[in-house]
C-alpha cells in the first residue's frame, strides 16, 4: 500500500508548488474515517482511495482532484457528511465528493428505461465539472483491477457496466490508455474463453514476429535519421479486445488480420508529421483507402494524428501513426492532458481543464441533447450511439465542418446543420453531384442540401437516419403534419355541421368552450374531430346547449393523442388516436391469433384484434415496426423486411414499437432461415441436431429447392432473441455439409 509521503512526492514531481498540507489533511481524514474497514480482498479499505489517487497522479492532476480521490468514498461508506467536508476542505471539494457519491448509487445495467434515466443523471453530474468523471474513471479502473475478489454474479454486472458506459466515456474524453485497459479488464470478465484464446494467439504472434518488429523499427528510424527528421519509432501490438472486436465486426479469423501490429512515429513539430509522411510514402507503397489525416480535422475527443498503411519492409503491411509529442500526450490522457497549472506568461492560476477542448464540447452538446429526445429510451439510444460510433467529417459548401456518426446520411447532415434545414430537405449534392438522400457519407464529403418550403419529412426517414437529433426531429415534424392534416379536416367537418344547423362556427367560439370538450387548445379539438374521436354534434351542443336536433347519443371523447400499449409478446406500442370505425368498447391485444390468459384489455381495437408477426418473424434485438391491419390487428416486421415497401405510401398505418422483454419470463419468437447444404445422406439430421442442441424450436421445415448437388431448406424457428439466432447461424455454418446460412425476412 502506498504511503502518505509517496503520494505527496508523486504530485510534487509534476507540480513542485503543490499544496502539501491539503494532501496530508485529506490522507489523514480518509484514514481516520475508513478506520478498520476492509475490502473484499481483505486489504485495508484506505488502500482503494490511495490507489485511485495514484492513478490520477499518472494523469498529472492537481492536488484538489487528488484530495477528492482520497475522500471520494467517505460520505457513502463512513460517518462523514457533506457539511463536515465543506468545513474542512472547502465547498469545491465537498461538491465533487457529493457528486461522486450520487454516481455510485446509479445502476447503469438494468431495465432499459431506468438505465436511460440513470445515464442521464450520470452525464448531468459530470457536465458541470469533468473532474467528477476523471475521479470516477480512476475509481472504476482500480475496482476492475481487483475484480477477482468480487462475487461472480456482481463481477459480470460491473464488467458489463464498464464496457457499456465507462470505457466509451473514457474514449470520448480522449483517454485512450484508460479506455483500452478498462475494455481489456471487462472483456476478461465478460467472455473469459474468448479473452484467453485471443491473448494466447497474440502471445504466439508476438513471439514469432519479435525480430520482424525490430527490423521495421530499425529501418524506419534509419530512414528518418538519413532525411534529418528527429523521430522516435515504437512498435506496438493491438489489445485483445480490439482484435476480438474487429474479428467479430468484420467476420474475420485471427489469421486473416493484417494489422495486429502498428508503429507510432513521434516527431517534434506538426510540420515534421507531414515531412515524415512524405518520406514514408516516397519509400514504400501506400495501401489505398487507409490514409486518414486527423491533424487537419481532429476527432471530437481532441485526438490528432496521421494514420497511413504501407506495404513496408519485408513486404509486410504496416500501420503507421504519425504525431507530435503533445499529440501523443493528448491521445493517451485526453482531457486530463489539458490540465493547466500556471500560465507561463503571467504566472496566474489557470483552469483545471480547458472548457475549449473538443471533448468537453461534445459532453456539453450531449447534455443539450437531453431536451431533444422524446423520452428516456430515445436519449439512451442517441447517447450510446454517440459513445460507440466512430465518426465521419463532412463539410458544408461554406467550409463548416460537421461531425457525424459513421453510417450517417445526407438527412442526418441536414439536421446536424439545423432542424429547419432537415425538415425542408428534398435532395442533396455530394461533392457536386446529386445523390440519393440515403447515400452514406464518407470522410471529406462536401454536402449541399436542396430545400423546398412545402416539404414535410416523411415518416419513413426515421428508419434511414442514425442520429438521435434527426430521429427526434422527424418524429416531431410527422406529428405536427398529421395533427395539421386532421385539424384542417376537422374544421371542414365542423363548418358543414354548423351550417346545417344554421349556427356560426369560429376558432374564437371554440376557444370559449374548450373546458367543456376536455381539450386545452382549439387545434386539439379540430384534430380530434378530424380523427373521428370527437363527434361534430358534440361540439355543436357544447357551443349551443339549447340547440334541438335529433342526433345520435353523445359519446365520451377518447383519450387524445398517442398512448402506450403493452402486449403479452413483450412489445410496447405507441399508437395514434384511432378513427371512428376502429373505436369499440374494449379489445384484446395479444401475440398470435388465439386468445390466452396473457392478453391485455386495450381500448381502441376490435374484439378479435391480434398482434402477429409478418413473414420471416421478428426477434428481440431487431428494430421493428408495426403495420395496422384494419379490422385485423397489428402485424410486426423487422425494419429490414422487404414487405414494408408495400406500405410506403400509407404512413398512417405505421406504428412505433419497442421491445420490452421480461427477463424473468422469457419467450421464444419466430424467425426464418435459408440453409443451403450439399446433397448427402444425414445432412438433414445434422442440421436438425444442431438446432435442437441450441434450445431452438423448429416450427416448420420445407425443401424449397432440390438440385443434383445441393438442397435449399427453409426453416421456421422459434428463438429467444437476436443473439440466440446469430449463435445458431454460426453453429450451422460450421457444419461440413452446409454451404451457407442466411436469415430470411419474407
Amino acid at each position: 500500500m502506498m504511503r502518505q509521503y509517496e503520494l505527496v512526492e508523486r504530485v510534487q514531481k509534476y507540480k513542485p508548488d503543490a499544496n502539501e498540507a491539503l494532501l496530508n489533511k485529506a490522507y489523514v481524514y480518509a484514514m481516520q474515517k475508513h478506520g478498520k474497514q476492509t475490502r473484499a480482498s481483505g486489504d485495508p479499505y484506505i488502500s482503494h482511495p490511495l490507489e485511485v489517487a495514484a492513478i490520477l497522479t499518472e494523469m498529472r492532476l492537481d492536488e484538489s482532484t487528488i484530495a477528492v480521490a482520497l475522500l471520494h468514498d467517505t460520505i457513502e461508506d463512513t460517518s462523514a457528511t457533506r457539511a463536515e467536508i465543506d468545513e474542512l476542505f472547502g465547498e469545491d471539494i465537498g461538491r465533487l465528493v457529493e457528486g461522486l457519491t450520487k454516481i455510485k448509487k446509479l445502476d447503469l445495467v438494468t431495465k432499459r428505461a431506468k438505465q436511460a434515466e440513470n445515464l442521464r443523471k450520470l452525464l448531468l453530474a459530470i457536465s458541470d465539472d469533468v473532474r467528477v468523471l476523471l475521479v470516477k474513471l480512476a475509481d472504476r479502473l482500480h475496482n476492475m483491477r481487483t475484480l477477482e475478489h468480487v462475487p461472480p454474479e456482481k463481477r459480470t454486472r460491473i464488467a458489463e457496466e464498464t464496457m457499456d458506459i465507462y470505457a466509451p466515456l473514457a474514449g470520448r474524453m480522449g483517454m485512450q490508455e484508460m479506455r483500452e485497459e478498462l475494455e481489456e479488464l471487462a472483456f476478461k470478465n465478460i467472455n473469459r474463453e474468448a479473452y484467453d484464446t485471443v491473448t494466447g494467439k497474440l502471445a504466439e504472434l508476438s513471439e514469432r514476429n519479435r525480430d520482424l518488429i525490430r527490423t521495421i523499427e530499425g529501418e524506419l528510424s534509419a530512414l528518418f535519421e538519413q532525411e534529418g527528421v528527429n523521430a522516435s519509432v515504437r512498435g506496438r501490438q493491438k489489445k485483445a479486445y480490439s482484435v476480438f472486436r474487429k474479428m467479430e465486426s468484420k467476420s474475420l479469423s485471427f489469421e486473416q488480420l493484417s494489422d495486429v501490429f502498428g508503429f507510432r512515429i513521434i516527431v517534434d513539430t506538426e510540420a515534421d508529421c507531414y515531412r515524415a509522411l512524405g518520406i514514408v510514402h516516397m519509400r514504400w507503397s501506400v495501401v489505398p483507402g487507409r490514409f486518414k489525416d486527423y491533424i487537419s480535422t481532429p476527432k471530437q475527443n481532441d485526438y490528432r494524428s496521421i494514420h497511413t498503411t504501407i506495404v513496408g519492409p519485408s513486404r509486410q503491411r504496416v500501420e503507421l501513426q504519425i504525431r507530435t509529442r503533445r499529440m501523443q500526450d493528448i491521445a493517451e490522457r485526453g482531457v486530463a492532458a489539458h490540465a493547466l497549472y500556471k500560465d507561463a506568461s503571467n504566472g496566474a492560476e489557470g483552469e483545471l481543464l480547458s472548457r475549449d477542448s473538443r471533448a468537453y464540447s461534445w459532453l456539453r452538446q450531449t447534455i443539450e441533447a437531453l431536451s431533444v429526445g422524446d423520452n428516456s429510451e430515445d436519449f439512451l439510444e442517441h447517447t450510446k450511439l454517440e459513445l460507440f460510433q466512430d465518426q465521419v467529417f463532412c463539410f458544408t459548401p461554406k467550409g463548416q465542418l460537421i461531425a457525424l456518426p459513421r453510417g450517417a446520411t445526407s438527412i442526418d447532415f441536414a439536421y446536424a446543420v439545423h432542424t429547419d434545414i432537415g425538415d425542408t430537405c428534398v435532395g442533396a449534392k455530394i461533392n457536386g453531384r446529386i445523390m440519393p438522400l440515403v447515400t452514406r457519407l464518407t470522410n471529406g464529403d462536401e454536402v449541399e442540401i436542396l430545400r423546398s418550403g412545402v416539404q414535410v419529412p416523411p415518416p419513413a426517414w426515421e428508419k434511414i437516419v442514425v442520429t438521435g437529433k434527426a430521429r427526434a426531429a422527424i418524429r416531431r415534424a410527422t406529428k405536427v403534419a398529421v395533427r395539421k392534416q386532421y385539424s384542417g379536416l376537422g374544421m371542414r367537418i365542423l363548418e358543414r355541421t354548423f351550417t346545417r344547423a344554421g349556427k356560426p362556427v369560429s376558432r374564437d367560439g371554440l376557444k370559449s368552450v374548450l373546458h367543456r370538450l376536455g381539450h386545452k387548445e382549439v387545434e386539439d379539438v379540430l384534430a380530434a374531430v378530424g380523427r373521428g374521436e370527437l363527434a361534430s354534434d358534440d361540439v355543436l351542443l357544447a357551443m349551443f346547449p339549447n340547440h334541438q336536433e335529433t342526433r345520435a347519443p353523445a359519446r365520451k371523447p377518447a383519450d387524445e393523442g398517442w398512448f402506450n400499449l403493452r402486449s403479452a409478446a413483450g412489445l410496447i406500442f405507441k399508437l395514434p388516436g384511432l378513427n371512428k370505425s376502429q373505436k369499440t368498447a374494449k379489445a384484446s391485444l395479444r401475440a398470435g391469433a388465439a386468445k390466452d390468459q396473457d392478453a391485455m384489455p386495450i381500448r381502441g381495437m376490435d374484439d378479435n384484434a391480434a398482434v402477429s408477426f409478418g413473414p420471416g418473424g421478428a426477434v428481440p434485438g431487431d428494430r421493428i415496426v408495426g403495420i395496422l391491419e384494419p379490422g385485423a390487428g397489428i402485424t410486426i416486421y423487422p425494419i429490414q423486411s422487404p414487405e414494408l415497401t408495400k406500405f410506403d405510401d400509407q404512413p398512417s398505418r405505421w406504428i412505433d414499437i419497442r421491445w420490452d422483454i421480461d427477463e424473468n419470463n422469457k419467450k421464444r419468437f419466430p424467425s426464418r432461415i435459408l440453409v443451403t447444404a450439399i446433397n448427402a445422406p444425414g445432412t438433414l439430421a445434422d442440421v436438425a441436431q444442431v438446432i435442437a442442441s441450441s434450445e431452438t424450436n423448429i416450427q416448420n421445415l420445407s425443401m424449397v429447392r432440390v438440385a443434383a448437388d445441393f438442397t435449399e431448406m427453409l426453416v421456421d424457428l422459434q428463438v429467444w432473441d437476436l443473439k440466440h439466432l446469430n449463435q445458431l447461424i454460426a453453429q450451422l455454418k460450421e457444419l461440413e455439409p452446409v454451404s451457407s446460412v442466411e436469415r430470411i425476412y419474407q
